[in-house]
């Protein structure tokens, strides 16, 4: 795992460490313009991000991704909506971030950064949950696995889930004291949020449509 610290101290060992520091100001604010102009580009039907200074489009989803974040939404949005939680966001939610914005493929906002939207609203904060379901794509995997983990965890994202629906298995990961702790990863039993209060489901109804069908019911009882 990159330690930033670490970086900061090789810096200034530098001799021209204020040179150095120049330059990354002006490669960020180069950068800052691209970001506008990704802004003032992207329309509604684009599935599109933009990542340390790159604008990156997704492909078509496979059936298998496509299913399993369906049937994760349709119970953390049930069951957030019934509690009054907050809001959950599916695929085209634009998470902005410091230096990225992303478009997870679920997310969770809690009640007080929720109140503040509009209905007209297209970029959002930090969400305090962030689901990603996992590709083949080896580039896309690299920036799930590490690009992603990483800015999640340095932007206090509470809590991390990474669906592989080939496998059909998760990966649950929480913070603890500025870093992810992985604390669950199977393809059976039950996965409980900390970010989403009160929300257990079976791990099997991000698959199984029956099990997501009888995890409704017990959401809606």
């Amino acid at each position: 795992m990159f330690n930033t610290d670490d970086f900061v101290e090789k810096i200034m060992e530098q001799p021209d460490a204020v040179l150095i520091v120049k330059q990354v100001r002006d490669k960020l604010k180069t950068e800052q313009q691209k970001r506008q102009e990704f802004y003032e580009s992207i329309n509604e039907k684009d599935k599109v991000e933009f990542i340390n200074g790159e604008v990156v489009y997704h492909s078509p989803v496979v059936k298998k991704h496509n299913v399993a974040t369906g049937l994760l939404y349709k119970l953390m949005e049930s069951y957030v909506s019934l509690k009054e939680l907050g809001f959950v966001g599916i695929e085209k939610i634009m998470a902005t971030f410091t230096r990225n914005d992303y478009e997870p493929d679920v997310c969770f906002f809690n009640k007080e950064k929720a109140a503040h939207f509009s209905d007209d609203q297209m970029h959002f904060p930090v969400p305090d949950l962030i689901v990603e379901v996992l590709s083949k794509s080896k580039k896309s995997l690299k920036r799930d696995r590490e690009t992603k983990y990483e800015d999640y965890e340095k932007h206090g994202v509470s809590e991390y889930w990474m669906i592989d629906p080939q496998e059909e298995t998760v990966e649950q990961y929480l913070l603890k004291k500025g870093r992810y702790e992985l604390v669950l990863k199977s393809g059976e039993g039950t996965i409980t949020s900390r970010a989403v209060e009160g929300f257990a489901i079976p791990v099997r109804a991000m698959f199984d449509e029956k099990e997501n069908l009888a995890a409704l019911r017990e959401i809606l009882k």
